[in-house]
């Protein structure tokens, strides 16, 4: 797996845990930057990260700010996969998922690994 060309970035934290939030967007931007092929999978409360706006107050004054590695890891094409079951159940609206992010479960992220993706939690 170590010549993988997949990444799987999982965070199940949002603004309440800034730290692993911004590492998990670090990690993920590496990834893109060696060419692969990367996928934030959102759960529990990191579902949130997914919505337009809510990464902008998380670190601002520090460096890096989480809005400019959300927006970088954006722009290099990474993706968002939004366990839709968290999501649901924190009562949050679709319509206000950015761009890049979809509801998708357990299975199409089964698929998206296939053979083999690195895979980091944080």
């Amino acid at each position: 797996m170590a010549g993988s060309d997949k990444v799987v970035v999982g965070c199940s934290h949002g603004d309440e845990d800034p730290d692993n939030v911004v590492v998990s967007y670090l990690t993920a931007g590496a990834a893109l930057d060696q060419g692969k092929d990367v996928l934030i999978w959102l759960t529990s409360e990191g579902v949130r990260l997914a919505l337009k706006g809510y990464v902008d107050p998380i670190r601002a004054g520090q460096d890096p700010p989480v809005e400019r590695v959300h927006a970088q890891f954006i722009e290099k094409g990474g993706r968002f996969y939004v366990c839709p079951i968290c999501f649901n159940d924190r009562g949050l609206d679709e319509s206000e998922l950015v761009e890049n992010a979809e509801l998708k479960g357990a299975t199409p992220l089964m698929e998206f690994a296939g053979d083999g993706a690195l895979t980091f939690n944080y």
